[in-house]
């Protein structure tokens, strides 16, 4: 599960950022892209739905989470983009600070057996992952 975790992450990386910084191939329009994204959530509703046994109103907020920060996420990549930044490490410090927010969230309304759970499939990972970039960008 840790790998699909993880998968999931870089697919998310991949459908975001990586379009939006293709120099040379032709950009998926603003529709696809939404679309992209709704799908992605749809499935990483569904994924922890089933995983984690979640209740209806924990699923309701684990859609609002999705929809909320991959959308601001998705916003703060494309002004990034369309301002030419071209450092990839920014690109990351930005779906790390998203991403920490959604495991966040997610720890608030998980129970303690759910938290174990989603932690021991890909989150303590995805965290040790962001701990590393994070300290890696301190010592420099």
């Amino acid at each position: 599960m840790k790998f699909y975790r993880f998968l999931a992450c870089a697919a998310l990386f991949s459908l975001l950022i990586l379009p939006a910084r293709a120099q040379n191939t032709q950009q998926p329009s603003q529709e696809q892209q939404e679309r992209q994204l709704m799908d992605y959530i749809d499935r990483e509703v569904q994924r922890l739905t089933s995983l984690l046994d979640l209740e209806p109103w924990q699923e309701f907020y684990v859609d609002s989470v999705l929809n909320h920060d991959l959308h601001a996420m998705y916003e703060e990549v494309n002004g990034m983009s369309q301002a030419r930044v071209g450092n990839a490490d920014l690109y990351m410090n930005v779906q790390d600070r998203w991403m920490q927010n959604i495991d966040d969230a997610y720890h608030r309304f998980f129970t303690e057996d759910q938290w174990k759970k989603y932690w021991k499939t890909g989150g303590k990972r995805a965290q040790a992952a962001r701990d590393k970039r994070a300290r890696k960008r301190n010592s420099q």
